[in-house]
C-alpha cells in the first residue's frame, strides 16, 4: 500500500494520478461552495449512473447477439473481501499499537513530560490560531493536496539542493534548541536522567 501511495505522488503512472487528483480537487472545490451531504449525492449518483449505463450497455450487447451479457464488474464481484482470524488479530493489534502510541505522545505533551516540547507544542498552536484566522479547514485540506501531488515531485527533482537547505535549517533549530534547554532549570538533569534510563535498559536487554 505505501509503494502504490508513493508511486501515486510521484505521478509513476501519468494518467492515475492524474485522476486521482482532478477527483480529489473537484470534490474539495465542490465542497467551497455546496454541502458534503449534496457533494457525496451528487457524486454517488454519478458513479451509479455510470455503472448501470455500462451494465445496460453489456445486456443490449448480448440482445442483438454481440456479447454474452456477463457482469463488467463480475472480476470486483468475485474479490474475496472477508478476513482471515489471523488478519483479523494482526490489524486489531496494528490499531491498538498506534492507539496507544498516540495516546503515549498525547501524554508526553500534555503533561508536560518534557518543558521544551510542551512550548514548542503550546507555540505551534498559538501560530494555528493565526492561521485559522485566515483560512477555513477545507481551505487548508485543499493546499494539503497540492503539496502532496507537488512538493514530492519537486523534491526528486531537486533533492541535493534541498537537502542542503533543510541541513542547514536543522543546524540551526537544533542548535536554538540546545540554548533553551540549557537556560531552563532542570531540563539538562531530566535529559541525562532519561539518557541514563535509556541506556540502562539497552544494556538490560
Amino acid at each position: 500500500m505505501g509503494s502504490k501511495v508513493a508511486d501515486l505522488l510521484y505521478w509513476k503512472d501519468t494518467r492515475t494520478s492524474g485522476v486521482v487528483f482532478t477527483g480529489l480537487m473537484v470534490s474539495l472545490l465542490s465542497l467551497l461552495h455546496f454541502s458534503i451531504v449534496s457533494v457525496a449525492a451528487h457524486v454517488a449518483l454519478l458513479l451509479l449512473c455510470g455503472t448501470i449505463s455500462l451494465r445496460v450497455y453489456r445486456k443490449v450487447l448480448h440482445a442483438v447477439h454481440r456479447g454474452d451479457g456477463s457482469n463488467p464488474f463480475q472480476a470486483y464481484l468475485d474479490v474475496d473481501l472477508t478476513l482471515s482470524r489471523e488478519q483479523t488479530e494482526r490489524l486489531s493489534q496494528q490499531i491498538a499499537s498506534r492507539v496507544v502510541a498516540a495516546a503515549t505522545r498525547l501524554r508526553h505533551f500534555f503533561l508536560v513530560e518534557d518543558l521544551v516540547d510542551s512550548l514548542k507544542l503550546a507555540l505551534l498552536f498559538y501560530i494555528l490560531t493565526f492561521v485559522g484566522a485566515v483560512f477555513n479547514g477545507l481551505t487548508l485540506l485543499i493546499l494539503g493536496v497540492i503539496g502532496l501531488f507537488t512538493v514530492p515531485l519537486l523534491y526528486r527533482q531537486h533533492q541535493a539542493q534541498v537537502d542542503q537547505y533543510v541541513g542547514l535549517v536543522t543546524n540551526q533549530l537544533s542548535h536554538i534548541k540546545a540554548k533553551i534547554r540549557a537556560k531552563i532549570p532542570g531540563t539538562g538533569a531530566l535529559a541525562s536522567a532519561a539518557a541514563a534510563v535509556s541506556g540502562s535498559k539497552a544494556k538490560a536487554e
